[in-house]
């Protein structure tokens, strides 16, 4: 969303994680996604410094706002460091036979009472407009949403779950959602 938000042309490569082509495991071999290879050949395989990267290039309207940039890192580094843990738990509970999933939901809800508690004072969760964080958080929210989607929409999160439909209504959203064919690395031509 912000390579695009941010008018930045790549080549986007549709492909199977239980598939990975070598070119991507030569670019990281962290093997996981994304993995954007700029001009220089350097590599970025962290979504975050993705995001960051591409609103170096455009950011016109004002994404990244300095004056909350603490704030903006701490609520991410939440987000990816603990409730990405207890959502992986969540998704896949199956791998994880040690607690019920309510376990691992339950401890997702802490994370999603604090975004609630953020969408309360605001429309967005930094301010009134939509910044990094919201961007950077839509996707995981977005995952857990659909574990139980029946649940989610019941739960009590109003403000998150109206906050979760607009990126999903929205245009930036649906345009870089299009589905793309996986791609091949060695392609044959019979």
């Amino acid at each position: 969303m912000a390579l695009s938000y941010a008018g930045v042309t790549v080549e986007l490569r549709e492909i199977l994680l239980k598939d990975k082509p070598t070119s991507m495991l030569q670019a990281s071999a962290k093997g996981t996604v994304p993995v954007l290879v700029l001009p220089d050949n350097s590599v970025i395989d962290e979504s975050a410094e993705v995001m960051m990267w591409a609103l170096d290039q455009q950011d016109s309207d004002s994404w990244w706002q300095n004056d909350l940039a603490n704030e903006t890192i701490a609520l991410v580094k939440e987000n990816d460091f603990v409730f990405k843990k207890h959502l992986d738990h969540y998704k896949y509970a199956d791998r994880h036979p040690e607690h019920p999933v309510i376990f691992y939901r339950t401890a997702a809800e802490k994370f999603l009472r604090t975004l609630e508690q953020r969408l309360a004072r605001e429309r967005f969760l930094m301010d009134a407009q939509l910044t990094f964080a919201d961007v950077a958080i839509f996707p995981f929210i977005r995952q857990f949403a659909f574990v139980d989607k029946a649940w989610f929409d019941r739960a009590p999160y109003p403000k998150l779950q109206t906050w979760l439909q607009a990126f999903l209504e929205s245009d930036l959203f649906l345009d870089v959602m299009k589905k793309l064919p996986t791609w091949c690395e060695n392609p044959s031509y019979e």
